[in-house]
């Protein structure tokens, strides 16, 4: 991805929701950082680092409305961060009222401290923001599972049919997935996403034997978890943050694919709700296009490429990184932005699939009852032995393809099956789900499993 979605006010809404784009905006970022100085002076100020009574002017000049963001953007290529010249304005704006508060902004810290620990923050806040979607997306595929769990569907491996199946697994599997990752997420939430602040390099050495005493209420002010130590060049955190982000971001794209592929009109069988407006028409002919499919497919095609750039930014020099760390102020947002635009479609999906019974059993009657024949040769083989069974079953198998003929109605016909079932037995061994294994145990672990609740059996 050569240009970060980020940059693009016009095409964000397509590919991401909105609660992500308020998470990553320079506004959000900006006032973090100024949030981040304020909680710096006050943690400096309780362990007697910095005076107490330049605390509340610094606190005070820590508004974004103060500061102008253009003028810092155009100072950051010179600095070679955003921080340095929004430190050097925030020392101004406190010395208009204090000039001796203003030597203590930013006192013991460097750039990188602020930037990582922004960076932290944003990180939760979309992960946050993620957890909501996914709370509604797990809600409405479980919901969908149950309703749907008893609804047999056509189970396509090679995109060839192979056997019924209950289309509430499929989704069910969905729950599951997406789940997974919430937990995942939740996870990392508490374990990865940690405060940084190590000074100049990472030993806080400007502040002397106070330092480990502003580490802790720093800490506890930005409401981060203390890391052993700081982590300057240490991404491996980052990286896995990066790896769950594109993990869900690939489980939304399973859901979609799928989704597009049953929307097709060859199958017919699941629809994504459709927008208000469109009509989908092409060259007059009505027809139901996947959109919010295709957006999640979109981001979710995205998603692996940023992660990558992350995980190829753990690669870093010594204490501070020339190059790599820099990589990472763009794909981070870019990636959470991905992210979310494939999870949205997802959740619209989840909460407005329109689901075509007829059209599902009639496609599973395509085959004319083709796709039973391992049912059918599985039950013979009790009463006929499995070589016999398996031989009557593949030869009615080519007289049903080249007649065009029901394979039941074959079957039927040949007197070695008609001598040890009768008409009605036969029949029963072609209803769907009459041959659907554990399928159900199976909904009811995966259901359990994305609510966390511990599956029976």
């Amino acid at each position: 991805m050569t240009v970060p979605l980020a940059a693009s006010p016009l095409l964000m809404p397509m590919f991401s929701s909105a609660a992500m784009r308020a998470v990553v905006d320079d506004c959000a970022r900006v006032q973090r950082m100024l949030d981040f100085e304020a909680a710096l002076a006050r943690a400096e100020a309780a362990v007697g680092v910095i005076p107490h009574d330049v605390v509340e002017p610094i606190v005070a000049a820590a508004k974004l409305e103060r500061f102008d963001l253009a003028a810092i953007a155009a100072a950051a290529p010179a600095a070679g961060d955003i921080v340095t010249p929004l430190v050097k304005a925030l020392a101004a704006e406190v010395a208009k009222d204090n000039a001796e508060a203003a030597t203590f902004v930013h006192w013991g810290a460097s750039s990188q401290d602020v930037i990582d620990t922004v960076l932290v923050l944003e990180l939760r806040a979309g992960l946050d923001a993620l957890i909501a979607d996914l709370d509604r997306a797990v809600a409405a595929f479980v919901a969908l599972a149950g309703r749907y769990r008893r609804i047999p569907t056509v189970a396509r491996t090679s995109l060839q049919h192979a056997l019924p199946m209950p289309f509430g697994l499929k989704l069910a599997g969905y729950a599951g997935a997406l789940g997974r990752s919430r937990e995942r997420l939740k996870r990392l939430r508490k374990e990865a996403l940690i405060l940084q602040f190590g000074g100049a390099a990472g030993t806080l050495a400007a502040l002397d034997e106070r330092g480990f005493d502003v580490y802790e209420r720093l800490a506890a002010l930005v409401d981060l978890p203390l890391p052993d130590a700081p982590w300057h060049s240490q991404r491996d955190r980052l990286a896995e943050v990066a790896a769950a982000l594109a993990i869900l971001a690939g489980s939304c794209g399973k859901i979609a694919r799928d989704v597009t592929l049953l929307m097709q009109t060859d199958v017919g069988e699941a629809f994504e709700p459709a927008a208000p407006g469109a009509d989908g028409a092409a060259n007059g002919q009505p027809r139901r296009d996947p959109t919010a499919a295709a957006a999640a497919l979109a981001c979710a095609s995205m998603a692996p490429q940023l992660a990558a750039t992350i995980l190829a930014a753990e690669i870093q020099e010594h204490e501070r990184a020339a190059g790599a760390w820099q990589a990472e102020w763009l794909t981070f947002p870019s990636l959470l932005l991905a992210v979310s635009g494939a999870l949205a479609g997802v959740v619209a999906i989840g909460e407005g699939l329109q689901v075509d019974n007829e059209r599902m059993r009639a496609n599973l009657d395509a085959t004319r009852g083709l796709i039973m024949a391992e049912s059918v040769a599985a039950a013979f083989a009790g009463k006929l032995g499995k070589a016999a069974a398996h031989a009557i079953v593949e030869e009615a198998a080519r007289k049903a393809l080249a007649e065009k003929r029901h394979l039941q109605e074959v079957l039927g016909a040949d007197e070695r099956v008609t001598a040890q079932f009768n008409a009605g037995e036969i029949a029963r061994l072609f209803e769907p789900l009459s041959y659907q294994g554990v399928s159900q145990i199976f909904i009811e672990r995966l259901v359990a499993s994305a609510q966390a609740r511990t599956p029976r059996r």
